[in-house]
């Protein structure tokens, strides 16, 4: 049995702070353990994690399946963007390292495949592979992931960007694979969640909309009298 197997038919809760926001009050791995158990408590059956100290925070909080990832730099391809970064995210502790599969170059030169070696050849962490199309998809579990995600779509140039989630994609990448899909990327509310296990997702990802007070607040506000009156900064 493997652990992915948790994840089937269940909600996984995405516990980061925001990334373009150096100033998110939120960005402590103590803070970001609480918030994981929390939403365990609420029955979240997986915790999604950035960075291995925040990995080794969550991972003494919880008893579910984490999956780590590691964001650093600015390169286009930013989610565990090398071996060597999903490397210390496993070692943190990650049952499942994400992993930015796209075919984006990536900063080290290495091919994805290289890097889903490196994991093979040192720890027992499974591969989930961040894409953004099928075709993606197809080659990632081509090179070896154990589970696909639709992190990325929408978000590269291989991509149309959408307001909501890309349940086309789920659609596809189910067809095509003989993996897990896993639905994540602007799902919002339950109907949207409803809708990617119709879609045939092994399992569905929510972030910012469950976890960040910063970024739900400042969707919140412009909706207020105040926020409409306040007079517009000058550019």
């Amino acid at each position: 049995m493997s652990v992915l197997d948790d994840l089937a038919g269940g909600l996984v809760v995405s516990c980061q702070p925001l990334p373009d926001d150096p100033d998110d009050p939120m960005r402590d791995p103590y803070v970001q353990a609480r918030v994981a158990a929390a939403v365990v408590r609420g029955g979240a059956v997986a915790v999604r994690v950035n960075g291995p100290d925040d990995v080794r925070a969550v991972r003494r909080a919880v008893d579910v399946p984490v999956i780590g990832l590691y964001k650093h730099g600015t390169d286009d391809v930013f989610i565990t963007p090398t071996a060597t970064h999903a490397l210390e995210v496993a070692l943190a502790g990650a049952d499942i390292v994400a992993i930015d599969a796209t075919d984006r170059p990536r900063p080290d030169g290495r091919a994805f495949a290289d890097t889903v070696r490196a994991l093979r050849e040192r720890t027992d962490a499974l591969v989930l592979a961040d894409v953004s199309t099928a075709a993606e998809g197809v080659a990632a579990v081509e090179a070896g992931a154990d589970a696909v995600a639709t992190t990325l779509s929408g978000y590269t140039p291989a991509s149309a960007p959408t307001d909501g989630p890309d349940l086309g994609l789920v659609e596809r990448l189910v067809a095509l694979l003989p993996v897990p899909v896993i639905a994540e990327g602007r799902y919002r509310g339950t109907e949207q969640v409803g809708q990617a296990f119709e879609a045939g997702a092994h399992a569905v990802v929510m972030g910012n909309a469950v976890t960040s007070p910063l970024w739900i607040t400042r969707r919140l506000v412009p909706a207020t009298p105040r926020a409409a009156s306040a007079p517009k900064q000058r550019e």
